[in-house]
This record gives structure tokens, sequence and C-alpha cells, in this order.
């Protein structure tokens, strides 16, 4: 019952302070005039990948990194179904998609199989970490040059009192996200149940609620490409560059069955998301009901594999 209640405590803590990491970045880069895209599209979706991140690098020094790689890929279904279908049925009437997000869809889909085929053989080493995370940089670095830049005439003030309140989250984060770790483990092992299916749907939904939040405010004020963008930015990062830090910092054989089940939802999810974007160039608060079934289906999936085997 502790490891219970430490567990929600410790998750509590790592939503929460993720939620402040995030407000302060976005203070923080605004008072240093960063172009709007910088903090809308590239610094929200890349701080929102913290928590899951944090606790990915905390299992992986831990000596579970099979934790942390459950959690990731737990976390991408998630966003990439339960999520968007959230902000779909929270949106006046539909979700607007831009057209450069449909023409990059091949890319998307080919970006986020790289690790699923790096993992067939149930190992990751540090030069696939590091092609993993060389994928993920460029990615960012090919959206940012063809994107048009803004300066920001407001100036905002105390830029080194959010400096300091972000580095206080950042290691309330961090301490957080090892106990979250820690008191996810063992409560798996008293419960008889596999970790990684903690890290797959406890943990993972868990780690999805600041895109979640963030996008629900985004579409709610009419910014839905910038919903579309944090989310869609969040999934490719945790695929390429926290799985390949995972693997750069300690080279790790793991289960298949995270490849061959929760890795093909991801991709399945990911290529069903943008089939749904292409018609019509919006989302639709049905295609979000779909979405929804098939979250629940990974979770039904997901129970019936680690019961039966």
């Amino acid at each position: 019952m502790l490891n219970f209640i430490f567990f929600i405590i410790s998750l509590f803590l790592v939503i929460k302070s993720a939620d402040y990491a995030i407000h302060y970045s976005s203070c923080l880069a605004e008072g240093l005039k960063f172009s709007k895209y910088v903090i809308g599209f590239l610094l929200v979706a890349f701080i929102s990948i913290i928590p899951e991140a944090f606790i990915s690098i905390a299992s992986a020094m831990q000596g579970a990194p099979a934790f942390g790689l459950g959690t990731i890929f737990g976390s991408n279904v998630a966003d990439l179904t339960l999520v968007f279908a959230i902000v779909a049925f929270v949106a006046s009437d539909h979700i607007k998609v831009e057209s450069k997000i449909i023409k990059n869809s091949l890319p998307y889909i080919l970006i986020m199989s790289t690790p699923i085929i790096f993992g067939l053989n149930g190992h990751y080493s540090r030069i696939e970490g590091a092609v993993l995370v060389l994928i993920g940089v460029s990615f960012y670095y090919l959206v940012l040059r063809k994107e048009k830049r803004e300066n920001i005439v407001e100036k905002r003030c105390f830029i080194w009192r959010h400096f300091l309140l972000l580095l206080i989250s950042m290691v309330v984060l961090l301490f957080a996200s090892n106990m979250t770790v820690k008191f996810g483990v063992s409560l798996a092992n008293f419960l008889q149940i596999n970790p990684v299916l903690v890290a797959m749907l406890f943990v993972g939904l868990g780690t999805t609620l600041p895109e979640l939040f963030f996008s629900i405010k985004a579409v709610r004020n009419n910014h839905d490409s910038l919903a579309m963008g944090d989310i869609l930015g969040t999934v490719i990062t945790d695929a390429t560059i926290i799985v390949g830090i995972l693997a750069l910092i300690n080279p790790f054989i793991f289960d298949q069955k995270i490849i061959y089940v929760t890795g093909m939802f991801m991709i399945f999810a990911v290529i069903l998301l943008l089939h749904f974007m292409k018609t019509g160039a919006v989302l639709t608060k049905k295609e979000g009901l779909f979405l929804l079934f098939y979250y629940l289906a990974f979770v039904l999936t997901e129970f019936s594999i680690n019961n039966l085997f």
C-alpha cells in the first residue's frame, strides 16, 4: 500500500514540476526574444517530453532501461490516440490541419519506424542510439530552417527569476522521476505484474498530461496547429532523441514484445492519425472517437499479452 501511495505522489510531482518547467521555459524564451515558433512548437514540444525523458534516463541509470522504453512507447501511443481524441472532443467543431503537416506525413512515419526497426532484435546499441539522436536533432533543424522567424516586441522582466524557478522545477522533476521508477518497479513486483506494463500504461499515461493540458488550451484559443505541433513534436522526440539517449547511457536488451506489440501499436497509430488528417484537412470528433477506441484496444491488448505470457 505504501509503495502505491509513494508511486502516486512521485508521479504527481513529475507532472506538476514538468508543468512548471514548461511555464518558466516559455517565459524565459520570450524574455530572451526567441521567435514565437520556437516558443510554441519547438520549445513546448521539447519541454513536454521532460517527464518521460527524466523517468527513462533514471530507469537506465538504475539498471532498468526497459521500464523507460515502455514509458516512452506507451506515452507515444497515448499521445497519438487518447490525447488527440480528447483535444478533438474539446475543440469547438474540429481541429484544422495545416498543409505542411499533411505533406510531411511520410517523413513522420519513417522517423517513427526507425526505433522499431533498430529494436527488432531486442537490443539497442550505442551506435543505434547515436543514429536515433542524430535523426531527432536533424528533424528539428530542418523544421526550424524552413520556418519563418518572427521578432517578439514585448520584453519580459525577471529573466533570472524565471531561470532560477526553471532550475528548481528541474531538480524536483529529477528527484520525482527517480522516485517514480523506484516505487513503480516495487509496486509491480508486489503485484507480481510486469514492471514494463506499469510503465506503458500508468506512467506513460501520466506523462502525457503536460502536452494534453497545453493542447487543450491551444485549441480553445484557436491555435490548432500549435496543439498538433506540440503533440507530433513530442512523439518524434521521444521515439528518436530519448530512446537514443537511453541506448547511449546504457546499451540494453529488452523483451521483444515491447517492439512487436507496443511499437507496432505506435506505428499504426501514426498511420491512422495521419490518414484522418488527410481527409478534409481536419480531425473531427468522430475520428477522435475512433482514436479513443484504438487506445482502449491497446490497453486491453497489453493486459492480455502480459497476463498470458
